[in-house]
């Protein structure tokens, strides 16, 4: 696949990009999920300390030890900011520079780099003090142990709020989006990201496995219409699914250990859907009423 810039600041990434949020401690096979991706032409990697009963990046860590493939040829995101059992007794969120400084580190040190190519906070604390956040942030840039700035799971409003603090630009936002949860194109968030000239990220484009297999009306709903469209394709309705949300310019964050749903995703790269179309799966995504005229 071509690579496209994250953003008018960002570095250049694989138009879609693997995370590790579904993975469990100890459960799949890392090095061949990484190995399927790159082949596939996916080589840009999304992490948090949290993933996995935070194991992943330490078992990424590994992988990239092996040396199968150069860290110059690879992207690495990490994040923190959502802290989580077991490690933590309560689950909660912390983006104070001790913590954001106290992160970075374990990550270098866990995915055996140097630098990562895109740090984001994951949610934004409200008991943070903004000034020692953004200025974290900004020492972290200019150490070159963070080569960028992004943010994961914020809304409108506390993007703003971070970007009157700093003066780096967030190059990068994931925000949940698919053809079952389309409120990032109704509360603003996507216009948002546009103006700041940055491609939205989809997490969950597949909505965990819902889009294929959901018994709910929304997801039967929606699957009868893809399914139509797929037909004039001739292309399996996960790839029609993901295809929609590329033609919104948003990349998909591929989460499933599923092998033939990495494929049906990066397949979406050769579907492009026309107009119609794809307005004809937005009005199934949600009641028509809400469209207007």
């Amino acid at each position: 696949m071509n690579k496209v810039y994250l953003s008018d600041a960002g570095p250049k990434v694989s138009p879609a990009i693997y995370g590790f949020w579904r993975w469990e401690a100890g459960k799949g096979d890392m090095e061949k999920i990484v190995n399927l991706c790159l082949e596939l032409g996916v080589n840009t990697f999304d992490h948090a300390d949290r993933y996995g009963d935070y194991t992943c990046e330490k078992r990424f860590g590994e992988v990239l030890a092996k040396k199968s493939f150069k860290r110059s040829d690879i992207v690495l995101f990490s994040k923190c900011g959502v802290n989580t059992t077991p490690l933590y007794r309560v689950n909660h969120i912390n983006t104070s520079a001790e913590h954001i400084n106290h992160s970075v580190e374990n990550s270098l040190r866990n995915l055996q780099t140097d630098y990562l190519d895109v740090f984001l906070l994951d949610q934004l604390d409200p008991l943070s003090d903004l000034e020692s956040t953004a200025l974290a942030l900004e020492k972290l840039k200019s150490s070159g142990k963070v080569k960028n700035i992004g943010v994961s799971n914020f809304s409108v409003y506390q993007h703003q709020l971070l970007v009157s603090y700093l003066n780096i630009p967030i190059v990068s936002n994931h925000i949940d989006l698919n053809l079952l949860n389309t409120a990032a194109l109704d509360n603003g968030a996507i216009d948002y990201i546009k103006q700041k000239y940055m491609r939205p990220l989809a997490t969950s484009p597949l909505d965990g496995g819902r889009i294929e297999n959901g018994t709910d009306e929304l997801a039967l709903k929606v699957r009868k219409k893809l399914m139509e469209v797929a037909a004039r394709y001739d292309a399996n309705i996960e790839s029609i699914a993901v295809a929609w949300l590329v033609k919104l310019g948003a990349l998909p964050l591929i989460g499933t250990l599923e092998e033939n749903r990495i494929r049906n995703i990066v397949n979406s790269f050769q579907i492009n859907l026309n107009h119609e179309d794809w307005y004809e799966l937005y009005h199934a995504a949600k009641p028509i009423s809400s469209i207007q005229d």
